[in-house]
């Protein structure tokens, strides 16, 4: 076996991010994904640097391990080739609103009849029973509506993006896990079902988690809206500076903070009752997070880390995007894979790292060109 997903075959009509994001863990972990694209193919194709066309390393590092073919699902001729195609597939993946899938005849309704044991999963923007039902949603949407951008508001003033696409890629490996909870209730009624992943309510469902807060007590005294977990609008959560270099700490524990306490050199700060538990903390983050950040001030980055490491205190380096290349941790562990390409040469890539002791995953694979495997599949 290559994955705990051997033997499974995913058709993937979706494009973007959101759905291949899904499929990308899915071929991850041993399915064979065949991506069924439009003829000018996936847009992400042409995002980033490429050395050839329609190849672009936005493309290589979200379709690893994938076949592609290719189909215009508006010609009818073609919908008949996707429908021989899913008599061999156990799961279909797609991003296009209902309605367009109606007017194709590949809505569930529609397929179910013909492939009762197929997993028909739905890349949504909004749950399709309210009014936004047919809105268009991309991640930059979906951060502003779900109240993301709205954390940055409410920490600086004005409303922004997390600067990733992280509501397509956190919804990918939403829907990722939909589709492997789908297998399994097949495995035991042999009836496969609809999967619906919308990205407006997945990331309201998902910000909400902390930021509920105690508005999740029902009745007259919650009418206002959500407060928020209020240690994270501090004005210190970020990466604290020292004297030379910044930190990221977060102690959570009593026994964290009294070590915390003690390496700063602060026995007024372990005395004082508004730090004494984890609740008298956070309702007094600023005042506590001020002391702290003035003491760190007295060494450098590196010092404070090599002693809060000897002190199990947890912390870690501010890193940027770069530093990552040169993790040490990554490279103990082969974080990083190199992929010969056929066509575009040496590649590197971090491939998902989730390890199975008895079904373990096969080295990445590499992204297909365009229609490369239509030949062979459609033959």
């Amino acid at each position: 076996m290559t994955g705990p997903l051997s033997g499974m075959r995913v058709i993937d009509a979706s494009n973007f991010v959101f759905g291949p994001m899904a499929t990308q863990l899915l071929a991850d972990m041993g399915a064979d994904v065949i991506k069924v694209e439009p003829p000018q193919g996936d847009p992400m194709r042409m995002v980033g640097k490429s050395r050839n066309a329609r190849m672009g390393s936005f493309f290589l590092n979200l379709n690893r391990g994938k076949r592609s073919v290719v189909l215009d699902l508006k010609n009818a001729a073609d919908v008949a080739r996707l429908d021989t195609l899913l008599a061999t597939a156990d799961v279909f993946v797609h991003n296009m609103r209902p309605a367009a899938a109606r007017r194709l005849g590949i809505d569930y309704g529609s397929l179910a009849q013909r492939h009762p044991r197929l997993v028909y999963a739905v890349a949504l923007g909004f749950h399709q029973d309210g009014r936004y039902a047919e809105r268009p949603a991309y991640d930059d949407v979906i951060q502003g509506m779900s109240g993301v951008s709205g954390l940055h508001a409410r920490m600086y003033g004005e409303p922004g993006f997390i600067p990733m696409l992280f509501t397509d890629k956190l919804c990918g490996v939403y829907l990722a896990g939909a589709i492997a909870s789908a297998l399994v209730a097949r495995a035991a009624s042999g009836q496969g079902q609809q999967v619906e992943v919308p990205m407006f309510e997945t990331m309201a469902s998902f910000n909400l988690v902390e930021h509920l807060a105690d508005s999740i007590f029902s009745g007259s005294e919650t009418a206002a809206a959500p407060s928020g977990y209020e240690r994270v609008f501090s004005r210190y959560h970020r990466p604290l500076k020292t004297r030379e270099g910044h930190v990221c700490l977060v102690a959570n524990t009593d026994a964290q903070w009294q070590r915390l306490f003690a390496l700063l050199d602060r026995p007024d700060l372990a005395a004082d009752p508004r730090f004494l538990t984890m609740g008298d903390r956070i309702r007094h983050a600023e005042p506590l997070y001020e002391e702290v950040s003035r003491s760190l001030l007295e060494r450098d980055a590196a010092e404070w880390l090599a002693l809060f490491l000897e002190q199990d205190i947890p912390a870690g380096p501010a890193n940027g995007l770069d530093d990552l290349l040169r993790d040490p941790h990554l490279a103990d562990v082969g974080f990083f894979e190199t992929v010969e390409h056929p066509t575009e040469g040496e590649l590197l890539c971090a491939a998902t790292p989730l390890r199975f002791s008895a079904s373990p995953r096969a080295s990445a694979g590499a992204a297909p060109g365009l229609g490369e495997h239509s030949a062979e599949l459609l033959g």
